[in-house]
Order: C-alpha cells, then sequence, then structure tokens
C-alpha cells in the first residue's frame, strides 16, 4: 500500500509539473474536430457544409426498406411486427404511433427545420461571396419550407418556429398555427427560395427554381382539396365535424374557387419553368411497345445501366435523391427489398390486386373481374404500365440463374402453383419456393418499377443507382390538370391528361364533369404508382374508406394441364400446355385494414405533447 501511495504522488507531482510548464493559452485551444459556430459564417465551404447538412433530413426519399406506399392501396408489407399495421387496421394513437419514415417524423423534422433557422438566421450577416449567400439562403428557405409540408400533410397545423431557442429559454412551449398561416409561411419559403435561386449554377441533387415553385404547387393543390376545406370536411367526416380546433385542419370558409386558382397558377409555373417534361409533345398514342419503354425510363430517372433505357428520360426529374457508389445507403437496394425470392430479394412492399385491377385495358376500358375474356387472361392488352410497374404470373424478368441457378431457362416470374403430372408444383417466387421460402410474395406480385431491367444487374448483390424523384414534371401536368378540372375547365385538363396517356400508349380521355374526375383520379393513380402521392392523394380526396380502409385483395394463380399435354420440365409458362386461373381472393391475414377517419391526420406523439403542453391534439386520438 506504500509504495501505491508513493507512486500516486509522483505522478501527481510531475502532472503538476506539466501544467505548471504550460503557456497560459493551453486550455484554450480549439477542438481540432470541430468548427466554432461564428467560424462557420466566415467560410463559403464551411456554410456550405452546414446547409448540404440540411439536406441529410431529405434521406433515400421514398427508397427505404419499408415504403409509403404499403400504407395505401398500392402495396403491403410483407414482413411482420414493423408496425406498418398498426396504421392501416386503425390501431394507432399517441402512445403508439407505428411506423413513419424519418421523413415524416416530428422530431426529425424539426431538428432540420432549427439548422434552417439557424442558417437563414446567419447567412445574412455572413462574410463570404455574395452569390453564394444567396443560393444557401434559397436553398435553406426551400429545405424550411419542404419539412414544414412533410409535417403538414401528416398532422395539419404545426408550430411554425423561426426562432433559434437557447439553454436557459423562460418557455420552450408553443401553440400549433393554423392551416391557412402554415400554408402561408410555406409558400412565402418557396417565394424567397425561387427569387434568391434564380440564375444561380446548382448541382444535381440540390433544389433550383423549378423545385421551390413545385413544391408551392403541391402545397397550395392540396390546400384547395376537399379534406382542408371544413365545410366539405365536416359534411364527409363526423370526427372532423366534432374537432373542436378545425382552424388546424383546413379553411373555415372562403372562396374555394380562390384556391383552385391560386393551385392552377402555381401548377402553371411550374410548366414554365421546368422544361418540357419527357415526350409530352405527343398528339396521339405511341405503341404499346413503346409506352412501357417510355415508362420504364422515367422511372430508372437516367440512372439505368442498360443501354436499352432512354437515359434523356431524366429530363422528367425537377429534383431527386442520387446515389452513388461509395455511399452506403438503403437507396441502392430497393431491387433486393422488393424483388422475387426466387431471386433471392426480399419481396418486402409487394403490390395488391387492389392496384392491378385499377390498370385500365389498352383501349381505355375499366378493367373488370365479371367481364369473361378479362378474367381469362387478365395480363393480355393492359396499360403499358402495368408492365413497366408490376411483376406477375408469367411476366418475363432477369436471368435467374445469375443468382439462383438454372432452374428457370425461360426466366419467367413464377407466383402460381402448376399441375406436374399427378402432383403439384409450386413456383418459384412463392412462398412454397425450393429457392427461399421465407420472403415471397402473399399478394401474387411484385414491384418492379424503380428496379433496374439491366440482366447484369443482379438486385440481390449489385447496387443500383436509381433517384428518387422527390419531384417531377409530370406530376405539375397533374396538378394543373386537377385544378382545370375544379375550375371547370374541362378541355384544357383533358389536352394535358392526354400529353401523358399518349406517351404511356394509351388513347385520349374525352369525357366531362365528375367522370373526368375520376378518369382523372385513375390516371394520376397509375402513372405516379409507388412515388408517394397515393396516401396523401386518398386521404386529400377523402376517398380513403373505399381505398386505403378497403380490404386486401391476393391473386391465387394455379395452371392446369390441358388434355393430352405434359409438363415442361424445368416448368415455364406456356398457355398452349396449361389453362390457366386467377382468382382474386380478400386475405386479412396479413393486415385486417379498415379506415377510421380520425387516420386523415395522424397522432402527435405523447412525447412530444408531454413536453410541450400547449400542443392540442388532432381529432380522434
Amino acid at each position: 500500500m506504500k509504495n501505491l501511495i508513493k507512486h500516486i504522488l509522483i505522478v501527481l507531482a510531475v502532472t503538476g509539473v506539466l501544467f505548471a510548464s504550460c503557456k497560459k493559452d493551453f486550455l484554450n485551444t480549439k477542438p481540432q474536430t470541430e468548427v466554432p459556430s461564428e467560424d462557420t459564417w466566415k467560410d463559403g465551404a464551411l456554410a456550405t457544409a452546414f446547409v448540404n447538412n440540411i439536406y441529410t433530413g431529405l434521406r433515400n426519399g421514398g427508397f427505404e426498406e419499408q415504403m409509403l406506399a404499403s400504407l395505401s392501396d398500392e402495396t403491403v408489407f410483407t414482413h411482420p411486427g414493423r408496425s406498418i399495421n398498426i396504421i392501416n387496421e386503425g390501431t394507432l394513437g399517441p402512445t403508439n404511433t407505428g411506423w413513419s419514415d424519418s421523413t415524416y417524423v416530428w422530431g426529425a423534422m424539426y431538428n432540420k427545420i432549427r439548422s434552417c433557422n439557424v442558417a437563414l438566421q446567419s447567412l445574412p450577416s455572413a462574410t463570404i461571396d455574395q452569390a453564394l449567400k444567396g443560393r444557401l439562403q434559397g436553398e435553406a428557405h426551400f429545405l424550411r419550407a419542404y419539412y414544414y409540408q412533410q409535417l403538414l400533410r401528416y398532422y395539419g397545423g404545426v408550430p411554425l418556429i423561426t426562432k433559434i431557442y437557447q439553454l436557459g429559454e423562460a418557455d420552450y412551449t408553443v401553440t400549433r398555427n393554423t392551416y391557412d398561416e402554415c400554408v402561408k409561411f410555406i409558400t412565402n419559403d418557396c417565394d424567397s427560395a425561387a427569387t434568391l435561386l434564380k440564375g444561380q449554377t446548382l448541382d444535381k441533387g440540390r433544389t433550383s427554381v423549378a423545385a421551390s415553385l413545385a413544391l408551392k404547387s403541391r402545397v397550395l393543390l392540396y390546400a384547395a382539396s376537399d379534406l382542408h376545406d371544413i365545410p366539405t370536411a365536416k359534411a364527409k367526416s363526423s370526427v372532423i365535424s366534432g374537432y373542436s380546433h378545425p382552424e388546424f385542419l383546413g379553411y373555415l370558409s372562403g372562396d374555394r374557387t380562390t384556391r383552385w386558382q391560386a393551385a392552377k397558377d402555381a401548377a402553371k409555373a411550374v410548366l414554365d419553368a421546368a422544361g418540357t417534361g419527357y415526350k409530352l409533345n405527343l398528339t396521339a398514342p405511341v405503341s404499346p411497345e413503346e409506352g412501357k419503354k417510355n415508362y420504364i425510363a422515367i422511372a430508372m430517372g437516367g440512372g439505368s445501366k442498360s443501354a436499352d433505357v432512354d437515359a434523356t428520360a431524366s429530363s422528367e426529374i425537377i429534383l431527386a435523391r442520387y446515389f452513388i457508389a461509395n455511399q452506403v445507403t438503403n437507396g441502392e437496394s430497393i431491387g433486393l427489398y422488393n424483388g422475387p425470392n426466387g431471386y433471392h430479394n426480399w419481396a418486402g412492399n409487394t403490390p395488391v390486386e387492389n392496384l392491378v385491377s385499377d390498370y385500365e385495358t389498352i383501349d381505355g376500358r375499366k378493367f373488370d373481374w365479371n367481364n369473361p375474356s378479362d378474367k381469362a387472361a387478365p395480363y393480355t392488352n393492359r396499360d403499358p404500365r402495368l408492365y413497366a410497374s408490376i411483376l406477375y404470373d408469367g411476366a418475363g424478368w432477369k436471368p435467374r440463374d445469375k443468382i439462383s441457378g438454372n432452374v428457370d431457362p425461360a426466366n419467367q416470374i413464377q407466383t402460381g402453383s402448376y399441375q406436374v403430372g399427378s402432383g403439384t408444383l409450386a413456383g418459384l417466387d412463392t412462398r412454397q419456393s425450393s429457392i427461399e421460402n421465407w420472403n415471397g410474395s402473399w399478394t401474387g406480385y411484385y414491384m418492379r418499377k424503380f428496379t433496374d431491367p439491366d440482366p447484369n444487374v443482379v438486385d440481390n448483390n449489385t447496387k443500383q443507382f436509381i433517384p428518387w424523384p422527390f419531384f417531377r414534371y409530370t406530376e405539375a401536368v397533374f396538378n394543373y390538370a386537377e385544378a382545370c378540372i375544379e375550375l371547370g375547365q374541362d378541355a384544357e385538363a383533358r389536352n394535358w391528361l392526354n400529353k401523358i396517356r399518349f406517351r404511356a400508349g394509351m388513347p385520349a380521355i374525352t369525357e366531362s364533369g365528375d367522370a373526368l374526375r375520376q378518369r382523372y383520379r385513375n390516371e394520376r393513380r397509375v402513372e405516379m404508382v409507388y412515388e408517394e402521392q397515393r396516401y396523401h392523394d386518398a386521404r386529400r380526396w377523402m376517398i380513403a374508406p373505399a381505398t386505403l380502409g378497403r380490404k386486401l385483395i391476393f391473386m391465387s394463380v394455379t395452371g392446369t394441364l390441358k388434355p393430352g399435354k405434359t409438363a415442361p420440365s424445368p416448368y415455364k409458362h406456356d398457355e398452349s400446355v396449361y389453362t390457366y386461373t386467377y382468382t382474386p381472393t380478400i386475405d386479412n391475414g396479413i393486415e385486417n385494414r379498415q379506415w377510421l377517419d380520425k387516420m386523415y391526420f395522424l397522432p402527435i406523439s405523447q412525447v412530444e405533447t408531454s413536453k410541450n403542453n400547449k400542443l392540442i391534439q388532432n381529432p380522434g386520438y
């Protein structure tokens, strides 16, 4: 013990000598891994890095393993225990809000909004290049507007925070702003961004004048919709009618025509500023095969490795999240997440028959399971976008032997069960697959859109670099057409909708009035599938009870050998050998979906209301 004490005293003595001999500023040296906040705004590179970090709130766009499509009637998430069913079955509440991607989460969005506020407070006095200063201010205005928009379309009116809270504040609580105040704030930020970014040269993946206008267009379109016109919303929902603070949800009064006109004008501004889109100058439908190729090219956004995919379709993109080889993000694995299990993929978000049935026939007729011809051959002569978006039984796909062995020389999707002699063979892409049986689709379908069709891209182990489109030109076209319809300008709406349809190889729309409105909504549904539009559209149109709340429909496919025919070995889809039967089946086993009107708005987490007792909860919770 004496020796231990002796050693400690020696160490203390040496330490004391060292401190005494140091310069007085020893303790004032700057940390080598941090930059003082005041220095950030004295250096252009540091200021740029600060604003670059705000972009991280965009994350991977919609390219996460769990996609917003599975909160809608587009897809269902295959794997249990991910809290998606909590929302889809209506059991969500303040203490259990269910799954939400962080690009919508309250706390995550406010963290990024705070960073925007720091930038917008600091940049005016920054001693950096003036052009760069203006550009960074424009980007910060856009990003703040975007993050507030994310909150607005989930929760309704939220607190508008523009100050930077410090330690020792007397009060950190704040009330919610009205829906109207939020819309005005966001659109003002969009206008500021557009003004500041005018004439700026911006790298791919950064915002722009056109992106700022596109965000404004979306916000004003939503603002004009049924859900946010409180007299209309009250008439359609007793939950909203009984809510004592409807000002958080929409407009209590005012002229809807004025709001629709504002939405139309904002959309037209995008069309005028963002070029011409991709192949929207056609006067007649292209061939079905070209329509399919056009749609695949748009979905690839210039990111496909295939020489057969038109890279110029990237002109359709206004703002996107791009992925590069030296990054490690979920966005590079979207093919793995959603692809067929028979290719060793995970079958995460799989299309449901609710969606597939809404693709028209090639002549523009509504598909009908009660029509014997449609029922006998449901994947024949359909909208070309179906073939570019959905993998179904018998659809051709990539060479299977690159990942699963030489078990399917025909390279066809197999989601059915097929007669082989006196027995039955389970398809290679079913949950009874001989390749993998734990992760197959329950629905009979797989997602094709956003997966690089290049046969050399093996989704299971090869990164792909398809950009996620936050905004694309066609969304602005839809926004413009919708506003025209609501303003009674049917001819103008048809003109623009038919541009989209001709590009896809579909015939012109001729309807007027409510019939045109319904055709428009279906057109938007199939064109913008999986792009985080449908969940919000169904709510703002207040059609959610019949869409988001509809029971899931899966597809069962069986192949029965025709008399005198012998099953091919290995199996392949062959209508000269097999009679195929297609049976849509309601399934409540994965999710027993229902719609409750409280689900028009998500609950504010109890964590947030406990921290801020001035927050008033949304209706129904």
